[in-house]
């Protein structure tokens, strides 16, 4: 146990003293020091650090007597502080590998594309990636997923508000995932996301800037627990290219779906069905998506048809257009 505080920069007479005090507590610097086999001014340097970085107090009757603060305050405000440190440091790897593959990529052309392994590798470069971006963050979303798709993301959340553009083109499988609209797409989109759909997408994929793209590596229904890391090269100005070609195609789900996500009225609904049309999902994954039965789906489908004075879907979408509705 004391040689676990020296990893979180806590000295060993100050971890011994800690760790009598909470056993022992309502101790004098001298009680402690009988305990910890200390002079009695070591005891005390290290009761007055320990009261510094808020491991411990003195009592509130008798001022010559401490209390240890609560282990999972004080040694997990330790954890916090190092993990901060690491999270600092292996963002300065990150940007120094970047500036090292930049120096090096003309000389030796294997720098451009990295393989990931490992799930926690993964996770850490796409913070890395996301925490970086100054401009823009774009990305195709499609399944399989490895982590629940539900889940938002507050990195992404944060970069909003800093004023970073945040681009999405997700599979129309992406949007029919059960929950996966009102739960997380549509609050990014809130947020200032940008997201359209198109009916199939050629791979998962998110960039940062002009700077690199991450792509996990999957085979058909499943994701290897691997990644490929692309740098600045022909390829990365091709999945450039590649992503604005699919986002010029795609249809904008902000504008399909309308603004609102409770209590639709009819009109409302009427811009979801839609959207999600255009976005070439059956009728299946809209009822999926829009957590509707397959009975109302089509009750709503046929009274959306009716209203537009269409027999089948195509007519449904130009008369839509005339009316300046998509």
């Amino acid at each position: 146990m004391l040689d676990s505080f020296g990893v979180l920069g806590l000295g060993r007479p100050d971890g011994q003293v800690y760790a009598a005090l909470v056993v022992a507590p309502q101790s004098t610097a001298s009680e402690l020091s009988e305990q910890c086999g200390l002079t009695l001014q070591q005891s005390q340097d290290a009761l007055d650090r320990l009261a510094e970085q808020g491991m411990a107090t003195r009592a509130p009757v008798d001022r010559e007597r401490y209390l240890a603060v609560a282990p999972d305050v004080a040694i997990g405000t330790l954890i916090g502080h190092r993990e901060a440190q690491l999270r600092s440091a292996r963002a300065e790897m990150h940007r120094l590998m970047d500036a090292f593959r930049e120096a090096s990529r003309y000389t030796d052309p294997a720098h451009s594309v990295e393989v990931l392994t490992g799930g926690e590798a993964i996770a850490q470069r796409l913070e890395h990636l996301v925490d970086t971006s100054q401009y823009q963050v774009r990305g195709f979303d499609c399944p399989p997923y490895v982590m629940d798709p539900t889940v938002q993301q507050p990195r992404q959340r944060a970069k909003l508000k800093s004023g970073v553009r945040i681009r999405t083109v997700f599979d129309k499988e992406a949007i029919a995932w059960p929950g996966r609209l009102e739960q997380e797409i549509l609050v990014g989109v809130a947020d200032g996301e940008e997201a359209r759909v198109r009916p199939v997408l050629p791979m998962k994929m998110m960039m940062s800037d002009d700077k690199m793209a991450i792509i996990p590596i999957s085979v058909g229904d499943s994701v290897l627990d691997a990644a490929y890391v692309i740098h600045p090269s022909a390829l990365l100005q091709a999945l450039d290219a590649l992503f604005e070609a699919e986002w010029e195609r795609a249809v904008p789900l902000q504008t399909a779906l309308g603004g609102g996500t409770e209590g639709p009225e009819p009109e409302s609904d009427h811009l979801k069905l839609l959207g999600l049309l255009a976005a070439g999902l059956t009728d299946e994954s809209i009822a999926r998506s829009l957590g509707w039965s397959a009975r109302t789906t089509q009750r709503r489908l046929q009274g959306l048809m009716r209203e537009l004075g269409s027999t089948t879907r195509f007519q449904a979408g130009m008369a839509a257009r005339e009316r300046g509705w998509i």
